[in-house]
């Protein structure tokens, strides 16, 4: 029955993964404060949805949303992947993230789209505000609909020899300076 490489003799039969849908969650986030929120456009690898999972719950975002094709869904790989997060965190499956971006937008969230070598600084940008960070799929970035929907391009310096970091690690680095501009805050 086992799906994955290293099952280490434990097997459980449970019903598959229940989506979130983003009205129910833009009307829970209206009582939050400083809601914070992840879009992935088109990440594929069920390893890096796993990790960005992980690091969501650990950053304390709200919910994950990321479009129903041409990404990786909630699956024995990823629930591994993310050490059991994708049991603490809302995961919502859109048919189009840009149209999604726009009701996210409606409900007066910032949208920031992270971008190899476009726009400012990430360290730069007010994170303390109703915020979405929208991360690109791997190798492709963002999509042309979602990077013109963001309201802002942020970047990661990069000073070595390599021009771009694992989507994962991406997602660290941004969610966790979301955490440090907001950690002040009431």
């Amino acid at each position: 029955m086992a799906r994955t490489a290293a099952p280490q003799g434990v097997i459980a039969a449970v019903a598959p993964y229940k989506y979130w849908d983003l009205p129910d969650i833009l009307r829970h986030l209206q009582k939050v404060e400083r809601p914070l929120l992840l879009a992935l456009d088109g990440v594929e690898d069920p390893q890096n949805l796993g990790a960005l999972l992980r690091v969501a719950d650990a950053a304390g975002v709200h919910a994950v949303i990321a479009p129903g094709r041409r990404s990786a869904g909630i699956s024995a790989a990823v629930a591994k992947a993310s050490a059991g997060a994708v049991e603490h965190i809302a995961v919502i499956r859109v048919s189009s993230l840009a149209a999604a971006i726009d009701r996210i937008k409606a409900a007066e969230f910032w949208v920031v789209g992270a971008e190899a070598d476009e726009g400012i600084p990430y360290y730069d940008v007010d994170m303390t505000v109703p915020l979405v960070i929208v991360l690109g799929g791997e190798g492709r970035g963002l999509t042309r609909l979602v990077r013109e929907r963001c309201d802002i391009l942020a970047s990661l310096p990069m000073k070595g020899a390599v021009t771009s970091l694992n989507v994962s690690a991406a997602g660290a680095v941004l969610l966790f300076e979301a955490v440090r501009q907001r950690k002040d805050l009431k």
